[in-house]
């Protein structure tokens, strides 16, 4: 690294810093309008409404807009570097225009690295402040997030194993009791025990479950043997925590709790875990557009036009709705039809590698 070098990395460091500090400001002034009925209802202080919202607030519009940060910040440096004839000098100097990139590359790849630092286990901590004021205040008074389906309220069915299944009906998660249980174990194509039980409860003391009035059979070749309990305690891979439905589940894990979940969650033969999937993939893939867009954003503001840094800035601003729209719409055929979770996380990465190639080789050297 050379004096060039840490010329342009202080600017886009400082640069990118300015632009995520402006823009939390402007987030947070119309995040809080927003919101301020809901502070009321809550009765929070300032000091409140900063530690059980805004703590979780602003890391989470950081990790949602931090790639639009870095483009602008890229283009808005580079750009006026051009206007003042800046990188014309330095090309004049023998440099090539591979190398004048390089501290761009180094910048890019360290936010990269940061960002995905954060995504895999900062922002998540982060997440969940937010989403617990979310969920009580405002998901709370949203009737659209509150609707029962058919005649059972809270059900599950799942599987606990590779030949267990187990179902739960009318689960109260605040006093962790069911009215209803079932488990079955499969050998072959033949099922070889059943356990129902009328009601199950967890017990603190054992951290088992409890089952009361339940009956047990065994099937095998000799026959059927049935037994019957006025209590059970039963051991089975399953945790009161994990009977807790929660709508922001996918962004409150850390990047390892996330993989096990969709694993343990696989081998229960859970449906709609393409969601879950695609955030796994995507908070690498994010990590790689940074980079990717800092590449992209160095090519086009090293141009010297008319229009200057204002041409400039809408050249980005217009790539980087189309890209952000591009990431939208893999997203969701992912999530709601047959692309892969994989694809639908690098996709746009993949497209977008093309145009900055294509924009590289036309760029004047």
């Amino acid at each position: 690294m050379r004096k060039l070098d840490w010329y342009i990395l202080k600017k886009f460091l400082v640069t990118f810093v300015f632009c995520m500090l402006l823009f939390t400001v402007i987030a947070v002034a119309v995040d809080s309008s927003e919101k301020a009925d809901d502070f009321v209802t809550a009765g929070f202080s300032t000091k409140e409404i900063i530690n059980k919202y805004y703590l979780g607030f602003v890391p989470w519009i950081w990790s949602l807009l931090f790639p639009l940060f870095v483009f602008i910040a890229v283009i808005f440096f580079t750009s006026r570097m051009a206007t003042r004839s800046e990188i014309i000098a330095v090309l004049a100097s023998g440099t090539s225009y591979r190398r004048f990139l390089r501290p761009y590359f180094v910048g890019g790849l360290f936010l990269a690295i940061v960002l995905w630092l954060g995504n895999s286990f900062w922002i998540p901590k982060a997440n969940t402040i937010k989403a617990n004021f979310q969920t009580r205040f405002i998901d709370s008074k949203d009737p659209s997030k509150n609707r029962t389906y058919g005649s059972c309220m809270r059900c599950f069915y799942l599987r606990t194993d590779t030949n267990t299944f187990v179902g739960i009906r009318d689960y109260d998660t605040s006093i962790k009791f069911s009215r209803g249980f079932f488990m079955e174990r499969i050998k072959g194509n033949k099922v070889v025990y059943n356990l129902r039980a009328e009601s199950m409860s967890w017990d603190t003391i054992t951290r088992k479950w409890k089952l009361y009035r339940a009956a047990e059979r065994y099937i095998d070749s000799v026959g059927e043997r049935m037994l019957r309990h006025d209590t059970l305690l039963l051991t089975i891979s399953l945790r009161p925590e994990e009977l807790k439905k929660d709508d922001y589940m996918k962004d409150k894990l850390t990047s390892p709790e996330l993989y096990e979940y969709i694993k343990r969650e696989q081998l229960r033969g859970t449906e709609g875990l393409n969601t879950l999937q695609v955030e796994w993939y995507r908070r690498t893939a994010v990590s790689a557009t940074v980079l990717l867009l800092t590449i992209i954003g160095a090519v086009i503001a090293s141009r010297k036009i008319r229009g200057g840094s204002g041409m400039h800035l809408a050249m980005g601003f217009v790539i980087a709705a189309v890209f952000i729209i591009s990431d939208r719409f893999s997203t969701v055929f992912a999530t709601k039809g047959n692309l892969h979770p994989f694809l639908a996380a690098w996709l746009p990465n993949m497209v977008f590698l093309i145009v900055a190639v294509w924009l590289y080789r036309r760029t004047p050297k």
